[in-house]
């Protein structure tokens, strides 16, 4: 772990050294250390509360009396000191649970470890982020906040059941909208086996709002790339229909439907100005967390 960055690990190899908080500090850690410059802003004046500090904190904000006083590192935190309001959106449907081989994660538990990553990485540059999860219903909803025991909060709503059999984005999409008081940043992780239409509809809408959006589409290898295993039976997890074939039959047709609905997502969400990013499940966390920084980056 001292040599190579735990955000360049291969992501089922990372993901069984440790419970998904310590496995997002990692990642976050080897992602900030392979930033060249710090992408923190200033705080306001209004002084709220002290927290712990974290590595990475400026020392500038560290309360050296308490240090001096009570041999603790505690940060000035600040009432309006968060750059951003975000919102992690996170599918937990049936189909998420799945994966082509036992050697990989699920697309679950690789979107899980991702969304806590993304969210610690968020509150280490004074962004209030919440996370909301889905299923056909909001499973769980917590609101953005930067304050102690956000972290915890939202690492403990990651172990909340779900997987109910099917995924409905647009509901969960708004209630994230709902969190957000003021213009912010909403992050739906999810494998996007949904109708289009609805969710585009409702991402118009947050993007009308004045929100960000971006979109983190988890597929696994086997999904990109159907494997040559001869006679196969297909099953939806969801809708559970099963379709008997041989493999090597459809795999020309199978990747060109899958190329033409990447495109589709990928040209809906750019037509109502939503970023979109691919994701597969054997590359590393700090692929995609490179992909959500550098949005977060871009917004004033």
């Amino acid at each position: 772990m001292s040599t190579t960055r735990p955000d360049l690990l291969d992501p089922s190899t990372i993901a069984a050294l440790g419970r998904i908080e310590i496995v997002a500090r990692w990642i976050v850690d080897g992602f900030l250390t392979g930033l060249h410059r710090s992408p923190r802003k200033g705080f306001s004046v209004e002084f709220a509360e002290h927290r712990p500090y974290l590595p990475g904190d400026e020392l500038r904000y560290v309360d050296w009396k308490i240090a001096a006083r009570a041999d603790k590192w505690v940060v000035k935190q600040y009432e309006e000191e968060t750059n951003l309001r975000a919102t992690i959106v996170l599918d937990v449907s049936r189909s998420m649970a799945w994966r082509g081989d036992e050697s990989r994660l699920t697309k679950l538990a690789y979107a899980e470890r991702l969304a806590a990553a993304i969210a610690l990485l968020f509150l280490r540059q004074r962004d209030a982020v919440g996370l909301v999860r889905f299923d056909d219903i909001v499973r769980s909803a917590v609101p953005p906040r930067v304050r102690t025991g956000q972290w915890q909060r939202i690492v403990a709503a990651l172990d909340d059941p779900g997987a109910g059999r099917a995924s409905f984005a647009p509901a969960a999409l708004e209630q994230a909208g709902r969190l957000i008081v003021r213009r912010g940043m909403i992050v739906l992780i999810s494998d996007l086996l949904m109708d289009p239409p609805e969710v585009i509809a409702r991402v118009r809408g947050l993007r009308h709002a004045g929100h960000h959006v971006a979109v983190l589409h988890v597929m696994d290898p086997a999904e990109r790339d159907l494997p040559a295993r001869g006679d196969a039976l297909f099953v939806d997890p969801e809708s559970e229909i099963e379709v008997p074939a041989a493999s090597a039959e459809v795999r020309a047709a199978y990747r060109e439907t899958v190329d033409r609905a990447l495109g589709e997502w990928r040209d809906a969400l750019a037509g109502v100005g939503a970023a979109y990013e691919l994701v597969i499940t054997d590359a590393p966390f700090g692929v995609p967390l490179r992909r959500a920084f550098a949005v977060r980056q871009r917004l004033p």
